[in-house]
């Protein structure tokens, strides 16, 4: 039954990894579940409370990351609250187009919101490519973060 478990521990990671690239999956909390199991299935004896609690909170910082990558890159570009919903409800109706629309979304949100809120064009398109870096940027930095979660539990199982 162990060799199973430890299987469907890697499932969990694997698709959590996966699901910090799209949008669609939690990412760092499904990592989080196969860490943890990984860890039950020793019954915590190589990875205790400590390194749990440290992937943790990497995971509150997936979080944090998650909800402000995106809007800081659109608030640095000078972006109205429109813009930001536009993002938002963009990379909602991207996940229906699959990639391209995880691409494509909160950039055509972001510029048809900023489009609506002032009718600058120019100004749009800014707002557009900040949200899309600040989105890129955020992915990078929850993949490091989900990388790191992974690091610490071989870490600690290793020692």
């Amino acid at each position: 039954m162990e060799p199973v478990l430890w299987v469907v521990a890697a499932v969990l990671v694997a698709v959590g990894i996966a699901g910090t690239l799209l949008p669609a999956l939690p990412g760092a909390p499904l990592v989080f579940a196969g860490l943890l199991l990984g860890a039950w299935i020793d019954r915590f004896q190589k990875v205790g409370w400590l390194p749990l609690t440290i992937i943790a909170l990497l995971v509150v910082a997936a979080f944090v990351v998650d909800a402000a990558a995106t809007a800081l890159g659109a608030k640095r570009a000078g972006a109205s609250k429109r813009a930001l919903v536009g993002a938002g409800l963009g990379t909602l109706v991207g996940l229906l187009f699959g990639l391209p629309g995880l691409l494509l979304g909160p950039f055509v949100g972001a510029v048809l919101g900023e489009v609506w809120a002032r009718r600058d064009w120019q100004q749009a398109g800014r707002v557009g490519a900040a949200t899309w870096v600040g989105l890129l940027l955020g992915t990078l930095a929850k993949l490091a973060l989900v990388f790191t979660m992974v690091a610490v539990f071989v870490t600690a199982y290793l020692l």
